[in-house]
């Protein structure tokens, strides 16, 4: 009976052992998918691409800490024409503002899978503090002989609190309100 349980602390050890490390976020596996308000319906599209590092300590979540760049010059919402008047000056800026940044200050978990992660996220020149709840996918061997986390994170923000304002007008062509879905898999290095 105590060779069974000490094998099984073993085994339990290795795991968080396993999933505890730095990770680098994988371009080709992560995105930002986002929608706001267009006229009378909504558009949507895709940040991605995606880098940045998370130090994870499964034992001790609070000493974890994620740091995450998204480029706005990739930004694609399946339409060319569209993307462009996206990245002009009267709207994200893109050659002013190239990319947004998040950079973790802290993270509470709520279970074992799921919590809040606060940080400053910059856009636009400007920075805002901000919690994001996340859900933890995951951990496990990829086909390639590494080993991954996959993380989703939810969250709204208003493009006014970075200083836009195409927003800001009722009933105005766009929407103030941006909602955000981060699906982001970071490879073990």
């Amino acid at each position: 009976m105590f060779k069974n349980y000490l094998w099984l602390v073993i085994f339990v050890c290795n795991m968080a052992f396993a999933q505890s490390g730095t990770y680098e976020i994988d371009p080709e596996h992560s995105f930002a998918n986002w929608k706001i308000r267009h006229v009378v319906s909504k558009t949507s599209g895709t940040i991605p691409n995606m880098s940045g590092k998370m130090e994870i300590n499964i034992e001790d979540m609070r000493r974890s800490t994620i740091n995450v760049t998204m480029s706005l010059l990739d930004i694609d919402s399946d339409h060319k024409k569209r993307d462009s008047h996206i990245q002009e000056e009267k709207f994200l800026n893109t050659e002013k503002f190239s990319s947004i940044q998040f950079i973790s200050s802290g993270i509470q978990m709520k279970d074992e899978r799921s919590g809040i992660v606060s940080g400053v996220l910059t856009m636009g020149g400007k920075e805002k503090q901000m919690d994001i709840p996340f859900t933890i996918l995951g951990f496990g061997d990829d086909p390639w002989g590494g080993y991954r986390i996959g993380l989703e994170g939810n969250v709204a923000i208003k493009a006014s609190d970075f200083g836009y304002s195409w927003g800001l007008k009722e009933n105005g062509p766009l929407g103030d309100k941006i909602e955000i879905n981060l699906l982001v898999e970071g490879k073990k290095k």
